[in-house]
């Protein structure tokens, strides 16, 4: 039954926001971002925490904007998902660096992250240039999550699922074929490495780096970053970044990138994620 509820919900959301003009659509979007924020205060201490570690020598006014900030940018997420296969205006900046990978022919790992729109980013370099193949979790509601795989295919990206992702993507890669992969949760020692992310030992996942080093596909940084000037999305390939075989240096190699990402916009990284949840043996939790 709550399955069910969620479900109606969301499709709802979904209806309103693809229907309104596309102004109302962003002000419904942000004030949804907001209910979200005050229903569920640990989002926000969760986010405060994070700041307080990454930024100390932000004010506490500052920090408390960039969390507005945050919201808003989940809310113009819901706003990109329901209004697919529709895109708006948005364009490249560094598309050479994405072409130059794919050149190479042995397919492109792309290296995103939740900053930005990371569901806008793919579907639109689908419509833009080529689908794509995106790595996905599937959301603990099944009806919810048929909803949002159904969106996301729009565009003609296919979905890889964690259980059979390394063949998936290997397979991707070997047909000169982009993968886009997150690489900034929280994972698990056993699945990961711990690495220096804003000056705090972070357990990143080692798999993007080996699967890197094993298929010798160029490693492409890539995020979809909302413009205030414009009020529009970019979509921002950076440098290909150099992989070694040291799965630990190349993990911290790639999230160093992430980071200066960040921190050139910190009002559009997910901070409410535990990031630093994982701890090195014997320090205290953070949170």
């Amino acid at each position: 039954m709550r399955d069910r509820v969620e479900y109606a919900i969301a499709a709802a959301l979904v209806a309103l926001l693809r229907i309104l003009p596309l102004g109302m659509s962003y002000r419904a979007g942000y004030a949804i971002a907001r209910l979200l924020d005050l229903g569920l205060p640990k989002l926000r201490r969760v986010a405060t925490r994070n700041l307080g570690m990454a930024f100390p020598e932000f004010s506490a006014g500052a920090r408390s904007r960039i969390i507005d900030g945050v919201f808003r940018s989940v809310g113009r997420v819901l706003v990109a998902l329901a209004r697919f296969p529709a895109i708006g205006h948005i364009s490249y900046e560094g598309l050479e660096n994405y072409q130059a990978a794919k050149a190479q022919g042995r397919g492109v790992l792309i290296a995103t992250a939740h900053l930005g729109n990371w569901e806008l980013s793919a579907f639109a370099h689908a419509l833009m240039t080529e689908p794509m193949n995106v790595m996905v979790r599937p959301l603990d509601n099944p009806l919810v999550d048929r909803l949002v795989e159904s969106r996301r295919m729009l565009s003609g990206n296919r979905l890889i699922f964690k259980k059979d992702a390394a063949r998936s993507v290997l397979k991707a890669l070997k047909n000169n074929e982009p993968v886009g992969i997150l690489i900034d949760q929280n994972t698990t020692p056993s699945e990961g490495v711990f690495i220096d992310f804003f000056g705090k030992p972070a357990c990143a996942g080692t798999a993007f780096a080996k699967l890197a080093f094993h298929s010798q596909a160029p490693v492409i940084p890539g995020f979809a970053l909302w413009k205030e000037q414009t009020r529009s999305y970019a979509i921002h390939f950076l440098p290909e970044v150099p992989i070694t075989g040291d799965t630990a240096a190349d993990t911290q190699r790639i999230h160093a990138v992430l980071e200066e990402a960040i921190r050139k916009n910190p009002d559009q990284w997910l901070w409410i994620h535990r990031r630093w949840k994982t701890r090195p043996p014997g320090e205290p939790s953070f949170y």
